[in-house]
């Protein structure tokens, strides 16, 4: 067991270190916030010009160009926090709105000061905490496992599933699911470094949002398919006239895809954070190698608790429990998947003013993130209910 996912925990490691870092270095955060500011204020200019796209343009580039290439949405994220980086990320898609909208010059720059105040409080909280070891223990250990509990929930879920239904031989499938997801991650990782820049950017969240997307998917139907055999007369049913021949194919295939989208939605990521994170640490590089190998080792503890404790549940609560944290899973990728277009231009902002970010749970103060995930949640409300009264009705007597 252990073996089986020290191999894809190893790899891991390895595409961590001979990552080659991209990010430029700046004396400090703020010397980059102060270029930022300068390409903020041209497209200022531009947009006084009457040239809109143009003026949006060159807010793609400091957003592309600056924040993202060069690790200051991924630093936020580690050292201040997930909702604080989409505060960040949503005034910059704020403020192309209003350009498309033709908003006034008064908007328009308000719009802008607000983006570099933002840029600026960051900076100053991040050059402001110096570097310690301790902070860039707690850094490197926050983001291996923030990134990969995602996808150790959901492979642990998978995995468990099956040895309990009988089926231990497919667990390979899952298995290779999840390393190939981690080869295809270190190829993402490294296009993405070759060719850095603003339009590799746009296409990277383009890409995330409809990997997460396709991923809603795959688990709304795994966690529907669990569903069905939560009651143990339909489970003993099933059993009868399939574990001869193991589970169908296609049920095979969904989960072990299930299993890739969840680690390759993390993987060239997680790569990208700690690059960010070595390019910006001077001093005390080991820590960073500590951080992440303790937090493999509690990724490890994670996905053993959740295979021991799930096989000694009883049917029922086992397969209700996976099924639901599941539906939860594909809403929450909704919402960060919908961002991950609106980052990439390809979705419209609508803000909710009285709503704030949580990013734990894909949540985000726009309708076109909310919007969908209520409609999700009332299908999944629906499909479980129908499905559990099917359940009851295939198994009660005659």
């Amino acid at each position: 067991m252990c073996n089986k996912l020290a191999l894809p925990i190893l790899i891991l490691v390895l595409i961590n270190i001979v990552a080659t870092p991209v990010f430029a270095a700046f004396e400090s955060w703020n010397a980059m916030v102060d270029e930022m500011r300068d390409v903020i204020n041209e497209s200022y200019d531009i947009y006084l010009s009457g040239d809109v796209d143009a003026a949006k343009a060159q807010v793609d580039v400091a957003y592309y160009g600056y924040y993202e290439k060069f690790g200051f949405e991924k630093t936020v994220m580690a050292y201040i926090s997930g909702s604080r980086a989409a505060k960040v990320e949503y005034q910059f898609s704020l403020v192309k709105k209003a350009m498309t909208n033709r908003a006034s010059q008064e908007e328009i720059r308000a719009g802008l000061d607000a983006l570099v105040e933002f840029l600026r409080d960051d900076a100053n909280q991040l050059d402001g905490k110096g570097e310690s070891a301790i902070g860039v223990f707690l850094g490197s250990l926050l983001i291996i496992v923030r990134e990969g509990f995602e996808a150790i929930i959901i492979v642990g879920a998978i995995i468990a599933y099956l040895i309990k239904s009988g089926n231990q031989k497919s667990t390979r499938s899952v298995y290779w699911g999840s390393l190939i997801a981690l080869v295809l991650s270190v190829a993402m990782a490294w296009l993405l470094n070759s060719l850095a820049g603003a339009t590799t950017g746009q296409n990277q969240e383009i890409i995330e949002g409809a990997t997460m997307l396709l991923a809603v998917g795959v688990l709304f139907y795994v966690s529907n398919w669990m569903v069905s055999k939560s009651e143990a007369g339909a489970w003993s049913h099933y059993i009868e006239g399939k574990v001869q021949q193991g589970i169908k194919r296609s049920s095979m295939f969904s989960l072990a895809f299930a299993a890739f989208l969840a680690v390759f939605r993390e993987g060239a990521e997680t790569i990208l954070f700690y690059q960010a994170l070595l390019a910006n640490t001077q001093t005390y590089i080991n820590m960073v190698w500590l951080g992440l190998g303790i937090g493999c080792v509690a990724l490890v503890v994670i996905y053993i608790l959740i295979r021991v404790l799930s096989i000694k549940l009883p049917l029922k609560p086992f397969f209700l429990g996976t099924s639901i944290l599941l539906f939860i899973m594909s809403i929450a990728f909704t919402g960060s998947g919908i961002k991950e277009l609106q980052e990439g231009n390809v979705i419209g902002v609508t803000p909710v003013a009285w709503l704030g970010s949580v990013d734990i749970l894909g949540i985000y103060p726009t309708l076109e993130t909310l919007i969908p995930q209520l409609v999700l949640l009332a299908v999944t409300v629906v499909t479980f209910v129908i499905q559990i009264r099917r359940n009851r009705a295939a198994v009660a007597p005659a």
